[in-house]
C-alpha cells in the first residue's frame, strides 16, 4: 500500500499583526486606563503564552461609557441614514483591508484554526457591516412603520467563541439603526475588539457612537443592569441568559438573547453519505465544536447507521489537530482551561453512563489547551451527554426508524437553536423542518450563514433574532 503523502507545515506568520503589551477601555473615543487600574493578562490558548494586558472595567467606567453612549446618541441618530451608512461602508472596507491582520489575531487569542478565521469569520463579519450599512437609509422601508425611531444606548455582552463576528452581529444593526453602543468582549478573546476600536478611530467615527469595555463577568452584569441602558444583547450561556433576564425584568429596556443548543443532525437512509459525512464533521468540529448551533447529536436511520459509521470514522482519521496559524490545521486548541476541564467531565461522564467513545490516533501538542475529536455511540437520549450541551469536539450518535421518531429524539432537549436534514425528498425536508422545533434549520448542509438571513433560537435557546431584516427589529422602538 503506498504512503500517503504528509502536510508540510504552512504556518501563517504572526508579523502580521502587533500586539501592545498593554490595552486600555475604549470610551468616548479614546484609549484609557481602568479607573480603579485593575489589569488582567489574556493567554494564547494553543500556547498558554500571555499575548497582552488588558484593562479590568468596573461599575464607574461603565458609568463613563454609558454616559458617553448617551451624550453621542442625539448627535448619532440625528444623522441622515445615508451619512451613518457611510461609516459603516468605511468600517467594512477597513475589515477587508485589515483581514489578514484580524484573522491572525482571532486565531492566536481563540485558538481556532487560522483557515476558519480568514475564510469564514472574516468575510462574514465583513458582510454583517456592509448588509447593514445598505439598510441605515431604507429603515422606513423595512416593514417597521414609516418612521422607525432608535432605542437609545445599547448595551452589549458578546462570547468567546466568535469574538469578532458576534461584535459584527451586534454592532452593525445597532449602528444603522441609529444607536450607540457600549460592548463587553468575553474576557478571554478580547483583542480583537479593542483592535475594532482603533478600526472605529480609523474609519473616523464620532466619539463615543462605539463604546469597548474589557473586563470579567461583573463588568457584563453592571452593563446589563446599568439604568440608562435601552437595550440590552447578548450571547452566551443559558445559565447566564437567566440572569440577564432576571436582572431585566419590569424595566423598559429590550432583550435579545442567543443562548445555548444541542442541535440534532438528522441522516435519513436514502442521504448521500459522504456528503452527509463532511455535514456532520463541519457541524460538530468546526470551531472545536464551541458553537451554540453544532450538530452535537447526529440521528441515523438505523439502517444506515454502519455504513454513515464506517465512513465518519474514516473522515475524522484525517482530520489534523494543532496549531492553529498553521494553514493546514482542521481542529485548534480549545479556548480555556475552565472550557476543557467541562469538556473532559462529560466525557468521562459519557463512558461512565455506558457509551462507547471513540477517537481518531492523533498526537496532541505538549502546551495549551486539546481535546482530540470524539465520538460516542451506544447513546441513549437519558445521557448527559445527549442533553447538557458540552461546547466541544464531542459527537453523540443516536439512531432512529421513522421521520416521527427523529423528530420526537431532535425536539427532545430544551434547547431550540437549530437542526440539520440530510434526504433526497424534497416534500420530507419540509415536513420535518415544519415539525422541529429549532430556529434553523438546515437541508443537505449545515453551519451556513449569510447576513441576509435570521438566526436565533425556541425555548432555553433564546429569544429574539439577528441577522436579516428581522435584526434590525430589536434596535428599533417599535
Amino acid at each position: 500500500m503506498p504512503t500517503p503523502f504528509e502536510y508540510a507545515p504552512a504556518p501563517e506568520s504572526r508579523s502580521h499583526v502587533d500586539i501592545a503589551s498593554s490595552y486600555g477601555l475604549f470610551v468616548d473615543g479614546e484609549f484609557r486606563e481602568a479607573r480603579d487600574g485593575r489589569v488582567f493578562k489574556t493567554l494564547s490558548p494553543s500556547s498558554e503564552e500571555v499575548l497582552s494586558e488588558v484593562a479590568q472595567a468596573d461599575g464607574a467606567d461603565v458609568d463613563d461609557a454609558v454616559a458617553a453612549a448617551r451624550r453621542a446618541f442625539g448627535p448619532w441618530s440625528a444623522l441622515p441614514g445615508v451619512e451613518r451608512g457611510k461609516y459603516l461602508f468605511r468600517i467594512a472596507r477597513i475589515i477587508q483591508e485589515r483581514s489578514r491582520e484580524l484573522a491572525v489575531l482571532e486565531s492566536l487569542d481563540n485558538g481556532k484554526p487560522i483557515r476558519e478565521t480568514r475564510d469564514a469569520d472574516l468575510p462574514l463579519i465583513a458582510a454583517h457591516f456592509f448588509y447593514y450599512a445598505g439598510w441605515a437609509d431604507k429603515l422606513e422601508h423595512a416593514g417597521f412603520g414609516p418612521a422607525p425611531r432608535p432605542l437609545g444606548v445599547a448595551g452589549q455582552v458578546i462570547p468567546w467563541n466568535f469574538p469578532l463576528l458576534m461584535l459584527a452581529w451586534k454592532i452593525a444593526p445597532a449602528l444603522a439603526t441609529g444607536n450607540t453602543v457600549v460592548l463587553k468582549p468575553a474576557e478571554t478573546t478580547p483583542l480583537s475588539a479593542l483592535f475594532f476600536a482603533e478600526i472605529c478611530q480609523q474609519a473616523g467615527l464620532p466619539r463615543g457612537v462605539v463604546n469597548i469595555l474589557t473586563g470579567d463577568g461583573s463588568a457584563g452584569a453592571a452593563l446589563v443592569g446599568h439604568e440608562d441602558v435601552n437595550k440590552v444583547a447578548f450571547t452566551g450561556s443559558t445559565a447566564v441568559g437567566r440572569q440577564i433576564a432576571r436582572t431585566v425584568a419590569g424595566t423598559r429596556k429590550k432583550v435579545t438573547l442567543e443562548l445555548g443548543g444541542k442541535g440534532a443532525n438528522i441522516v435519513f437512509d436514502d442521504a448521500p453519505i459522504d456528503q452527509a459525512v463532511e455535514g456532520i464533521v463541519n457541524g460538530i468540529f468546526f470551531n472545536q465544536g464551541q458553537v451554540c448551533c453544532a450538530g452535537s447529536r447526529l440521528l441515523v436511520q438505523e439502517s444506515v447507521r454502519e455504513e454513515l459509521l464506517e465512513s465518519l470514522k474514516r473522515r475524522l482519521t484525517t482530520l489534523r489537530v494543532g496549531d492553529p496559524l498553521d494553514k493546514n490545521t482542521d481542529i485548534g486548541a480549545i479556548n480555556s482551561a475552565e472550557q476543557l476541564a467541562r469538556i473532559t467531565e462529560l466525557a468521562r461522564a459519557g463512558e461512565d453512563e455506558g457509551a462507547e467513545r471513540w477517537s481518531p490516533e492523533c498526537e496532541l501538542p505538549s502546551e495549551g489547551y486539546w481535546f482530540a475529536p470524539t465520538l460516542f455511540t451506544g447513546v441513549s437520549q437519558a445521557h448527559r451527554i445527549a442533553r447538557e450541551e458540552i461546547f466541544g469536539p464531542v459527537l453523540s450518535v443516536l439512531t432512529f426508524r421513522t421521520p416521527d421518531e427523529a423528530v420526537a429524539k431532535a425536539n427532545n432537549t430544551p434547547y431550540g437553536l437549530s437542526a440539520g436534514i440530510w434526504t433526497e425528498k424534497g416534500s420530507r425536508i419540509l415536513s420535518m423542518a415544519n415539525q422541529l422545533r429549532a430556529g434553523v434549520v438546515w437541508a443537505n448542509t449545515f453551519n451556513k450563514f449569510d447576513p441576509t438571513s435570521p438566526f436565533g433560537g425556541y425555548k432555553e435557546s433564546g429569544y429574539g433574532r439577528e441577522g436579516g431584516r428581522h435584526g434590525l427589529e430589536a434596535y428599533l422602538d417599535v
